[in-house]
C-alpha cells in the first residue's frame, strides 16, 4: 500500500464533502463551519478550509486532515483510513491488493456461509438439540442465539465441507484456508471438518466481518470417556484470523466503549456473551489468552481505560488462572508501546472466589456493576498481593516481596508514578525506597546491538519508488523537517520539544514523526537510546516507510558537510513556517468569526475579534521576520 496513493486520494475527494458526511457546515467567506464532533460545543469552533484540504477545532485544538478526520472518527489506523478512503475515491492501491482483498472477500463469504450452516443445525434439526439445551441451561435466550448467530458443528467427518461444496460451490483448498478444514492424509483427498460436535461461535472483527470460529464441546461430552480434543477450539492462523489481533464481540462493543470510555476484558465467549444480554456491552473477551499488545491497541482506538475481569491469581499457582508473570508482560506492553493507556487506568476486577464472570452477571448485576467501578490499579493489586505471599516479619520475607515487585516497577515508565508506588511499598512492607531503589537498579546494563542501516541503504531500497508520487501526499516543509531529523538525529529530541506529531498538516507525516518520537523516548534512568533506522523501518507499516524512503531519495546537499549551526537553523525554519500555518488558519478562524459578527450587528464581539486579528498579524509578522533571519543564517 504505497503512501503515492494518499496524494492520489486527497486529489480527488473534498475535505468538505468527507467531514460533511459527519458535520453539518454552513459556508464562511473561504472557509466552513459547523459544531466539533469531538468534544461538546453550543457555539462553532471547527473550522474546514478547502485551500488547504484540511479541518481545525479551535475549541479542543484537534486538526489534520481527510485521513485524521477519518482516523478520529471511525477509530481507525492510517491504513485502514487509506484504505477506506481510496475505496471512496476509486483509487487502485495497486495490482496486488486489490486481488488480495478480491481473495479474502471470497474467504468471507465462505465464513459467512459456514456461520450460517452451523446456526440453521443448532435452531433448526434435530441434531442441533442437545446443543440449544445445553445453551439454555447456561442462561443464554433464544435472542441471544439469534443475535449472535451461535451454531452447532455436528458430528462426521465432512457435513459441512459436503454441504458447502453442494450448495454454495466451496472448494476444499478454500475450507483450509479460511481454517474450517483439514486435508486428509488417505489416498483419496479431499478435507475433514475441523469443528466437529461443538457449539459455535462466530467471531467478527471492529467491521463485523467474520473472521473465525470458537468452538465449545457441550457440558456432558467429555463424561463419554471420548476424546473430544480441547474444551476450547479457536480457528487457526489464517489470512483473515490473528488471535492476537482479535477481540469477541468487538464489532459490538467498540461504540458502548467509547461512549464509557472503559473496556471491561474476560477470558471466555460464554462471559463476553453474557454480559451483553444483561445490558453490560462495554464487554470483550480475549479468546481465553493472556491480554496481547495487539488487543490492546485494538482497543485503545475507543478508550484509554481498561478493567481486567479475569480470573486472577498473582502468584500463578490455581490453573487456568492469569498470573503475576501475566500481568507484568502487560505492564512492560503498554509501557513500551504509544497506547495513551497510563497505568493507574489498567485495573484489576475483584470477583468472588470460585465465580466466573458470567455467573456474577446472571446472579448478581449490581455486584458485576460495583467490581468494575472499585477495580483495582493493576501495580496496586500486584503490590498488595505480593505484600500477602510473603512474611513481611522476617528479613527474608521482605526481600523475597521487593525482588517480587522489583519486575513491575522497573516496567513502569512514569517516574512520578514509579515514586508513588514506592511509597506504598515502604508503608506495607517497611523496606526504605532508597533500598527498593538500589535493588531496582541493580541489573547489568544490557545493551542491545542492533543493525544499522544507512542512508546510502534506505536510497537505494527506494529506486523503485514513485518519489514524486508518494511525497506528494505530504507538504514541502514537513518533508524538510523529517528528512533533517532522519539524517540528523541529534536534532530529533530538540524537534519533539518544539513540536507534537498532531501539530503536522498531513497524516502520514505524523505517523512518521510519532515513530521517531516513540523510538527516542527515555527510559526508566531518563536516557534516551540512540537512534537506529533499522529499527525504526522494521516497526513501520509498509506505507509510511516508503514515505520514509521517499524522503531520503529526494537529491539534497550532503548534510554530513554542513555546520551543525546551520542544521539546527535549518530545522528552526521549518518549525516557524509550521508556526506559520498554524497562526494563517487561525487568521481565516478569527475572518469568518469577524464577518458573522458583523452580520448580526454584535459590536463588542466585533471590537473583540479585531482585538484578535490584529494579535494575529503581528504574531504573523514576528514569525516572518524569524523565518527570514533562519534562511539567512541557513544560506550564510
Amino acid at each position: 500500500m504505497a503512501v503515492g496513493v494518499a496524494a492520489e486520494v486527497k486529489n480527488k475527494l473534498s475535505v468538505v464533502d468527507i467531514v460533511g458526511e459527519t458535520v453539518q457546515l454552513k459556508k464562511a467567506g473561504s472557509t466552513f463551519k459547523g459544531l466539533c464532533p469531538f468534544h461538546g460545543e453550543k457555539t462553532p469552533s471547527f473550522t474546514v478550509t478547502p485551500a488547504r484540504e484540511s479541518w481545525k477545532c479551535f475549541g479542543c485544538g484537534e486538526g489534520g486532515d481527510i485521513f485524521s478526520f477519518v482516523m478520529k472518527r471511525d477509530g481507525l489506523s492510517f491504513p485502514e483510513a487509506l484504505k477506506v478512503l481510496a475505496a471512496r475515491a476509486g483509487v487502485e492501491i495497486d495490482e496486488r491488493t486489490t486481488r488480495e482483498d478480491a481473495r479474502k472477500a471470497r474467504l468471507r463469504d465462505v465464513m459467512e456461509s459456514a456461520i450460517a450452516f452451523y446456526h440453521a443445525v443448532l435452531t433448526g434439526s434435530k441434531t442441533g438439540q442437545p446443543a440449544l439445551d445445553y445453551l439454555r441451561s447456561r442462561g443464554i435466550t433464544d435472542a441471544s442465539i439469534a443475535a449472535y448467530q451461535l451454531g452447532y458443528a455436528p458430528g462426521g467427518w465432512d457435513v459441512l465441507a459436503r454441504t458447502l461444496a453442494a450448495k454454495r460451490q466451496v472448494r476444499a483448498d478454500e475450507l483450509v484456508e479460511v481454517g474450517l478444514g483439514q486435508p486428509r492424509q488417505s489416498a483419496r483427498g479431499g478435507v475433514y471438518d475441523r469443528f466437529r460436535e461443538r457449539v459455535i461461535f462466530p467471531i467478527r472483527d471492529a467491521n463485523a466481518s467474520p473472521v473465525g470460529l470458537g468452538g465449545r464441546i457441550l457440558g456432558n461430552a467429555t463424561d463419554d470417556g471420548k476424546d473430544h480434543g480441547p474444551k476450547y477450539l479457536n480457528s487457526p492462523a489464517t489470512p483473515l484470523f490473528d488471535k492476537s489481533r482479535t477481540l469477541y464481540l468487538i464489532d459490538r462493543a467498540k461504540a458502548p466503549i467509547r461512549k464509557t470510555g472503559q473496556a471491561v476484558i474476560v477470558e471466555g465467549y460464554t462471559d463476553a456473551l453474557m454480559a451483553h444480554q444483561a445490558g453490560f456491552d462495554n464487554v470483550v473477551a480475549s479468546l481465553g489468552t493472556a491480554l496481547t499488545p495487539g488487543q490492546v491497541a485494538l482497543l485503545t482506538r475507543y478508550a484509554t481505560k481498561i478493567a481486567l475481569a479475569y480470573d486472577v491469581d498473582a502468584a500463578g499457582d490455581k490453573a487456568g488462572t492469569f498470573g503475576a508473570q501475566a500481568l507484568e508482560s502487560l505492564i512492560g506492553q503498554l509501557a513500551a508501546a504509544d497506547t495513551g493507556v497510563e497505568l493507574d487506568e489498567v485495573r484489576v476486577v475483584r470477583l468472588p472466589d470460585g465465580k466466573d464472570p458470567d455467573e456474577v452477571v446472571r446472579e448478581s448485576p449490581d455486584l458485576w456493576r460495583e467490581e468494575v467501578r472499585t477495580a483495582q490499579p493493576i501495580v496496586e493489586y500486584l503490590i498488595d498481593q505480593h505484600s500477602k505471599a510473603y512474611d513481611l516479619r522476617s528479613p527474608g520475607g521482605k526481600s523475597r516481596f521487593v525482588d517480587a515487585i522489583v519486575p513491575t516497577l522497573r516496567a513502569i515508565p512514569s517516574p512520578v508514578m514509579r515514586d508513588a508506588y514506592l511509597q506504598t511499598i515502604q508503608r506495607l512492607s517497611g523496606v526504605e525506597e532508597r533500598t527498593v531503589l538500589e535493588v531496582l537498579h541493580r541489573r547489568a546494563d544490557s545493551t542491545a546491538v542492533q543493525g544499522r542501516i544507512t542512508a546510502d541503504a534506505v536510497i537505494g531500497a527506494a529506486d523503485a519508488l514513485p518519489v514524486d508520487r508518494i511525497l506528494a501526499a505530504i507538504t514541502p516543509v514537513e518533508e524538510e523537517l523529517l528528512r533533517l531529523i532522519l539524517l540528523v538525529p541529534d536534532q530529533q529530541l530538540r524537534a519533539s520539544d518544539e513540536i507534537g506529531p498532531d501539530q503536522l498538516p498531513s497524516t502520514p507525516a505524523r505517523e512518521l514523526f510519532r515513530a521517531i518520537v516513540l523510538q527516542r523516548a527515555s527510559n526508566d534512568q531518563g536516557i534516551h537510546p540512540p537512534f537506529s533506522m533499522a529499527t525504526l523501518l522494521a516497526g513501520l507499516d509498509d506505507s509510511i516507510c516508503e514515505l520514509a524512503q521517499a524522503i531520503l531519495a529526494r537529491p539534497s546537499p550532503d548534510l554530513a558537510r554542513i555546520s551543525p549551526e546551520r542544521i539546527t537553523y535549518a530545522v528552526d525554519r521549518c518549525l516557524l513556517r509550521l508556526e506559520r500555518i498554524r497562526l494563517d488558519e487561525r487568521a481565516d478562524w478569527v475572518g469568518s468569526e469577524l464577518l458573522a459578527a458583523e452580520g448580526r450587528g454584535e459590536r463588542e464581539t466585533v471590537t473583540r475579534l479585531l482585538d484578535l486579528q490584529r494579535q494575529n498579524l503581528e504574531s504573523r509578522r514576528a514569525v516572518d521576520r524569524q523565518i527570514e533571519q533562519a534562511t539567512v543564517l541557513v544560506r550564510a
